[in-house]
């Protein structure tokens, strides 16, 4: 059965580097860039060019460098922010100008001090504007998710005649549950005239932990781009994780969607912006933590040793990670040990075994995690002749 490809909207160089202290320079920006064209993103938010010189820069070398993805520049609903996120772009083999304005009750009365009528007036102007610059354009609903729906209905096809051709429909605060995201996105799939002309899009910030769980949602509602990015950073608690939702679409077939993403550069790409960055991707991360493939109970290391499945749902080489990691703490079992002493060079039989065990809990108790080095004292206190593996 042939699968419906959902697009990767890569905003890690634009929402991602919002986080306080993980600002980059122009190059470290070009060196992530080249990578994520390689990964396979569809879409790389450069930045938002209008926000300072130096984001101006970087959408335009961005722009030079990239040979596969759309470029894409975000603006305000505002002539000037678009005038200039389309000269940063210009120079893109894909370009995209990124436009929109808040739509919820409280951005309406409270930011802008408006009318919902004002808002379409602004939103279609926008869209109208940047579709003299390019072909492709993106309208943002800020704050959709909360988001009267039949407003939010009357915005899109607004946008939509006026020449958008993604609709952005973010839940900025992090607020839905899946199942309302999702149905807003359905909602929106059935109730807009000339929906089928632009593709709905799904960014989801993580507040109460739910960004990936509500694109997951809305992809499985009809939206056809998720906005994502690499290790999930993002302000506040961060935004949809790329590579979660990449890899739950992977090992789900039955949902009938897939991305271009080449899941085997996901580790790597991971450490290359935490260390760029300067920002720790968490040991227990979902795909990428160090955690994410090791395994210390004595009952889960027996299941992984005697086949991997039992306890792991995903090939750690699929997404780049050479191996399972057998870690030795006092919860482990007999299996861990022996499977981590012939690693090591040591054949033990199970008499053997037996007594390099109760040595072994000894020393475990005394310290987090039993490395190798320290298998081979185990082994000396133990003493008893056992056969070194060439």
């Amino acid at each position: 059965m042939s699968k419906e490809k959902v697009q990767i909207f890569d905003t890690t160089l634009r929402d991602g580097e919002q986080v306080p202290g993980c600002k980059l320079n122009t190059e470290q920006k070009l060196i992530i860039a080249k990578r994520l064209d390689e990964l396979g993103v569809d879409v790389i938010e450069a930045g938002f060019p209008i926000s300072s010189p130096g984001d101006f820069k970087s959408v335009v070398e961005i722009s030079k460098v990239v040979k596969n993805a759309t470029v894409c520049g975000l603006t305000r609903s505002v002539r000037k922010d678009i005038e200039v996120a389309a000269e940063a772009i210009k120079g893109a083999v894909r370009p995209r100008i990124h436009t929109g304005i808040g739509t919820s009750e409280s951005h309406i009365k409270y930011k802008f001090k408006t009318t919902p009528e004002d808002i379409i007036e602004r939103a279609v102007a926008a869209v109208k504007y940047a579709k003299s610059f390019v072909e492709d354009v993106e309208f943002y609903a800020e704050d959709a998710g909360r988001t009267d729906n039949e407003f939010l209905a009357r915005v899109c096809e607004a946008v939509i005649k006026a020449g958008a051709t993604v609709l952005n429909i973010p839940d900025t605060t992090g607020y839905c549950l899946p199942e309302e995201y999702g149905a807003k996105i359905k909602y929106l799939k059935e109730n807009v005239t000339g929906i089928d002309r632009a593709i709905l899009s799904c960014h989801c910030h993580n507040d109460l932990g739910l960004a990936t769980a509500n694109s997951i949602a809305g992809v499985i509602n009809g939206a056809r781009q998720i906005e994502c990015t690499i290790n999930g950073i993002g302000e506040r608690a961060g935004n949809t994780s790329l590579e979660e939702v990449v890899m739950i679409m992977r090992q789900h077939p039955n949902l009938g969607i897939d991305t271009g993403i080449n899941s085997k550069l996901l580790y790597d790409t991971s450490r290359m912006v935490s260390e760029h960055m300067g920002m720790m991707v968490q040991p227990n991360k979902a795909i990428v933590g160090a955690n994410a493939f090791a395994h210390s109970s004595g009952i889960h290391q027996d299941g992984v040793i005697k086949n991997r499945e039992t306890y792991e749902i995903i090939d750690p080489a699929e997404v780049g990670v050479n191996e399972s990691s057998i870690v030795l703490t006092a919860r482990s079992g007999r299996a861990a040990l022996a499977y981590r002493a012939k690693k090591v060079g040591y054949e033990l039989t199970k008499l053997q075994l037996d007594k390099v065990y109760e040595e072994f809990l000894t020393f475990a108790d005394t310290k987090k995690e039993v490395l190798d080095q320290d298998i081979h004292q185990i082994i000396e206190i133990s003493k008893i002749d056992i056969k070194v593996i060439a």
